[in-house]
């Protein structure tokens, strides 16, 4: 059984924006990398269970690029978000809204080819890009 890696930040912003930015492509495509030198070109999303969302991450230079994506498992409208990625690991969003904000905490399966702390940094680092351009909607 892989490992859980957890990731959260707390967003400055109501629900409606959150969810619209966590959730819309052309907004996805404005946050979703994790150094300044990636960015998300692409990205398509259906989401509803057993939809998918697809987004191309690439480097700017051109050097590198790769596909992520997986298929809805649980949808739950601004509140959880589960899907499970093409190599079969899972992923687990959970929004919770408070008085000043809204809590964002996600649990994923592990890979085996990168270090723990390295991908913990990694996704975190997407997290807090999204924090950043959420709260500047």
């Amino acid at each position: 059984m892989a490992e859980k890696i957890t990731i959260q930040a707390h967003v400055n912003a109501p629900m409606a924006t959150v969810w619209t930015c966590w959730t819309e492509p052309e907004h996805v495509t404005q946050w979703n990398n994790a150094s300044p030198d990636w960015h998300t070109p692409s990205a398509s999303n259906d989401l509803r269970v057993g939809g998918t969302f697809l987004y191309r991450m690439e480097a700017k230079d051109g050097s590198f690029g790769f596909d992520f994506g997986g298929t809805y498992m649980v949808v739950d409208t601004k509140k959880r978000i589960v899907y499970v990625m093409g190599d079969g690991r899972e992923v687990d969003n959970q929004f919770s809204e408070g008085t000043d904000g809204v809590d964002i905490t996600i649990i994923f399966d592990a890979e085996t080819q990168n270090p723990i702390d390295m991908q913990r940094a990694g996704w975190q680092s997407i997290l807090d890009n999204f924090k950043k351009y959420t709260e500047s909607n």
